[in-house]
């Protein structure tokens, strides 16, 4: 039987002439408005709005975690189909003589400070801390809050949500894009991942509908991204001298975030004029280095054998229990005292929320991966966007939340880590080893963990600007309008602010659980449009037909 040949022409309408040249006016207005919309509303209304997204975030949690679970769990398993599978393993993301255009090294730290790098350092100490003093083991009585019989679980749980689940959810939308764009030389856009499924039908008002679920998914990740490192870039100006910008308890007040908003969507806005393959390069090579020697002072004067033992264990650990972690959903049973409400609620509030986050992030991450992956296998880019990335996650959880958790129950911490807020963690946990012998060493790592979130967080806008505009201009990666750059650098800046005056994290966190919803179907559809687009090139190449892979 006859296979038709691969799309490989997918045309969308863009405008011509005017303020819109270049762009495909259906999406880029359609996504300002939508953007635009949020932001007055939640000014104008905030009573009002966050109402109405708290009674949305309790419907999506009580309807919809269990998709949100498996199929992020159908992502992990899609992913090592593909590299095992040798018909797509082998696959070139382009045209059979494409060569990398980045370093491995660039590569890993332009994927992991556009992915998740910023995340290190509020989560890296946060987040084990948290689950060791409550997770589903401690819920179930199985161990105990703060004691030595959790601290394995603290890891389980840690590492499930920041290991394969998360980089899996980005390389998935990394692979369709540079797939269909680099082998059928489609636009790289995120409509033309589903060509396998819909045809030509996606150059109309379908495939604008795509594009604008995925830039809106993306500025609302990005946000909840940058709502965090806002906090803790604060916190972090505050330990270093600079006051008035947060309140009593260590939270950013209203000066503090517009201050934090104007410096980091200002430089993230320079940066990203100067395109991928300068500024973003050479910031992401800044902040790994700089990465590497925040992590050699944990490796070398934190907990390094305590930290060692919580990384072999914890991953032993995960990977013993992922299958069960990775399928298992809590259902709630009406009564708020009992077990499976409290786990229910645990799930919602942990897995379901980062699953959300990490599908909102995907069109972003994954659109930036694939620019960046142009002329690696499929086997190659799965290996490097989730083994690699996960295994760099587990390091830092385990030696920089691992110190934090010894210091609390073995070095006389007393509370001072646990009771910081989270994205003070780090710089109290810093200031408690290093203090007692030097106020000025203290200082100066608290100076250098404010240049590295710096870099993180200008890393991760000005990624979404440029993919949010690639997106806009129907997948073309060629220089944008200085004007369309800032007005998405500005409206970035102006959701994050907009959501943490009216309602702080909480306000940005809904928002960002409803918006990755629509998105997550898109991704699903993604896997089934890539497994059938690969298995109908093997039975081409079995059959002897010509590469389908177009002509420069």
């Amino acid at each position: 039987m006859s296979i038709n040949p691969p799309l490989t022409d997918l045309p969308i309408r863009t405008a011509e002439k005017g303020f819109y040249k270049g762009f495909s006016v259906d999406v880029t207005v359609s996504a300002k408005i939508l953007i635009g919309g949020l932001v007055i509303w939640a000014v104008a209304f905030p009573e009002q709005a966050g109402s109405v997204l708290n009674k949305f975030n309790a419907f999506i949690l009580g309807n919809f975690a269990t998709w949100y679970i498996w199929v992020v769990a159908l992502f992990v398993l899609v992913c090592i189909l593909l590299a095992l599978w040798p018909a797509a393993g082998r696959l070139n993301l382009g045209q059979a003589d494409d060569k990398p255009e980045f370093s491995n090294f660039s590569w890993f730290s332009m994927m992991f400070g556009a992915g998740i790098g910023v995340g290190m350092l509020t989560w890296a100490v946060a987040e084990p801390v948290y689950h060791f003093n409550n997770n589903p083991e401690v819920i179930q009585g199985i161990t105990n809050a703060a004691a030595a019989d959790n601290i394995r679980m603290a890891y389980k749980w840690s590492f499930l949500h920041w290991g394969l689940g998360a980089w899996a959810c980005y390389a998935i939308a990394g692979l369709a894009l540079a797939f269909f764009s680099y082998r059928r030389g489609l636009p790289l856009t995120i409509r033309s991942s589903l060509t396998p499924l819909f045809g030509k039908s996606l150059s109309g008002p379908w495939g604008h509908l795509i594009d604008v679920v995925a830039v809106v998914a993306t500025i609302l990740g990005v946000a909840q991204t940058l709502g965090f490192g806002v906090e803790q870039f604060v916190s972090g100006l505050t330990r270093i001298g600079i006051g008035g910008l947060a309140d009593a308890e260590g939270k950013a007040n209203s000066t503090g975030i517009i201050v934090a908003i104007v410096i980091i969507m200002g430089a993230s806005t320079v940066s990203a004029l100067s395109g991928v393959g300068k500024g973003i390069k050479w910031l992401s090579n800044i902040n790994m280095v700089l990465s590497i020697a925040l992590l050699s002072f944990f490796l070398l004067f934190g907990s390094t054998f305590f930290g060692l033992q919580a990384l072999i264990l914890g991953i032993w650990d995960y990977l013993i229990a992922m299958p069960d972690m990775m399928f298992r959903v809590w259902k709630a049973d009406g009564d708020e005292a009992s077990v499976a409400t409290k786990l229910a609620g645990w799930q919602g509030a942990w897995s379901v929320f980062y699953w959300a986050w990490w599908v909102a992030f995907a069109p972003f991450v994954g659109l930036f991966l694939a620019r960046i992956s142009k002329g690696r296998t499929i086997r190659e880019f799965v290996l490097g966007a989730m083994i690699v990335p996960s295994l760099m996650c587990f390091v830092w959880f385990t030696w920089a939340g691992g110190t934090a958790i010894d210091l609390e129950l073995n070095g006389g911490a007393g509370g001072v880590i646990t009771s910081a807020p989270d994205g003070d963690k780090i710089f109290a946990m810093t200031d408690f080893m290093l203090a007692p012998i030097s106020q000025f060493l203290s200082w100066l790592m608290a100076a250098m963990i404010v240049v590295l979130l710096m870099t993180y967080l200008v890393t991760s806008a000005d990624s979404a600007v440029l993919i949010v505009n690639t997106i806009n201009a129907a997948g073309d990666e060629g220089p944008k309008a200085r004007p369309h750059i800032i007005f998405w650098g500005v409206a970035l800046g102006s959701v994050v602010a907009a959501l943490l005056l009216v309602g702080g994290l909480k306000a940005i966190q809904t928002a960002m659980v409803i918006g990755a919803l629509p998105f997550s179907l898109v991704m699903m559809l993604m896997c089934i449009a890539l497994i059938k687009a690969i298995y109908n090139d093997s039975r081409r190449e079995k059959a002897g037909t010509p590469d389908p892979v177009p002509a420069e």
